[in-house]
């Protein structure tokens, strides 16, 4: 895909409002801080709401935050049911008001739709701010996977109603663009996703690690990476795996995140081998020691975790859905099968094995492609989107958005 770097614009004020922010581990957090640190490096002020996370007090604190923003406002936060280890946010629109008129930002952007995001929509439209939503994650589509599917409807209905409140809605694929425009969401902007390919690369294949894992220089690591959560549909996971060693009983299963589903896939699958969450140039290093990565999800936006494998240089299985749906190209460089066609999924990945020639050539390409994915570009389009596209002209939009892919 082509993308053609738009003119700098000037420095400005953005404010980022979000329910979970780095150091914390997912795909949402993990998204922000690079644009938070492109946006800095671009000389614009970064400014961030968030809820508080471990020992921290609430107030304004202001600094350079490791180079992740200008400053920010930490309110109470509250622990997510489902998930203990995020935090939802509860601020009143008039704290947030009394704030952004001191220091008013040129744009804001609501990034996550619990009450934090419902109180910044607000005080953004009381101050005549332009606000900007992102859709990073499919609360609605979740429901099914807790037992609670009789709420589908209505997540959809708060989503309509949430983000039809704000200028524009940020989406990181085509699909999801129609989606939301299915669901009744208008407009939407195309902002994908970079990789940073310096810190995800083959070089960083670690012979012992692969060692403690069990494998020799020959066995394939088939490896996973994220929540390990009903969500993410880790059933077909396991279940593709368990087909793999029936021909080839020398290869592992390697799971690398936590997760409500850990205890029962390690009481039901001793062989796997748990990681745990991995940070940094220790997760590098984990994707890196893989072979064919396992992306069983169809419920996630994006999935940073496929581009970071396939920047790893790792043979990617995957629906076609996020990050597969605009980056795999079936049987060049990954592997995709379509979001109804189980069967399919668990075939590609035995082709993949039983084809030794075919993951080495799609494990090369794979690095390759990443190479072209880079944050520069997509730093640029979130500008073009948030601060550049007049938000009174909400018809136009979607069109602009779309023409700079």
């Amino acid at each position: 895909m082509t993308q053609t770097t738009q003119t700098p614009i000037s420095r400005q004020h953005i404010a980022i409002v979000t329910e979970t922010f780095a150091p914390e581990i997912n795909g949402v957090a993990n998204t922000l801080r690079y644009l938070c640190q492109g946006l800095m490096h671009r000389g614009h002020r970064v400014s961030v709401v968030r809820p508080r996370q471990r020992r921290e007090d609430s107030g304004v604190i202001a600094g350079a935050g490791h180079g992740l923003f200008s400053d920010e406002l930490i309110v109470p936060g509250f622990p997510l049911p489902g998930y203990p280890d995020l935090r939802f946010g509860l601020a009143r629109a008039a704290v947030l008001r009394k704030l952004w008129r001191r220091h008013r930002p040129d744009a804001i952007y609501v990034a996550t739709q619990g009450p934090l995001g419902i109180a910044a929509v607000t005080a953004a439209r009381r101050l005549g701010i332009p606000v900007s939503s992102g859709f990073h994650t499919n609360f609605h589509s979740y429901s099914q996977y807790y037992g609670a599917g009789f709420l589908e409807s209505l997540l959809c209905s708060y989503g309509r109603w949430f983000h039809n409140r704000t200028a524009i809605t940020l989406v990181p694929t085509r699909r999801m663009a129609q989606s939301l425009s299915t669901m009744g969401i208008k407009p939407t902007g195309i902002w994908s996703r970079g990789v940073d390919c310096s810190r995800f690369t083959p070089h960083k294949r670690d012979p012992h690690l692969r060692a403690t894992w069990g494998l020799t220089p020959n066995d394939i690591a088939v490896l996973y990476v994220g929540r390990l959560a009903p969500e993410k549909n880790l059933q077909m996971a396991v279940a593709c795996f368990e087909r793999l060693r029936s021909l080839h009983p020398r290869a592992r299963l390697v799971l690398v995140g936590n997760g409500p589903l850990q205890v029962r896939l390690a009481e039901r699958h001793p062989d796997t081998i748990f990681c745990g969450v991995q940070h940094g140039e220790a997760l590098a290093r984990h994707f890196a020691s893989g072979d064919l990565f396992l992306f069983p999800s169809k419920t996630d936006t994006f999935g940073n975790v496929v581009t970071e494998a396939m920047a790893s240089g790792l043979a990617v299985v995957a629906y076609d859905d996020g990050a597969a749906s605009e980056h795999i190209r079936h049987e060049e460089n990954g592997m995709k099968s379509a979001l109804t066609n189980d069967t399919g999924y668990i075939d590609s990945a035995l082709k993949l094995m039983d084809q030794p020639t075919l993951m080495s050539r799609i494990r090369a390409q794979a690095r390759l492609d990443a190479l072209d994915l880079n944050w520069t570009l997509q730093i640029e389009q979130f500008e073009q989107l948030v601060l550049h596209t007049p938000h009174k002209a909400k018809c136009h939009v979607v069109n602009q958005s779309l023409s700079l892919l």
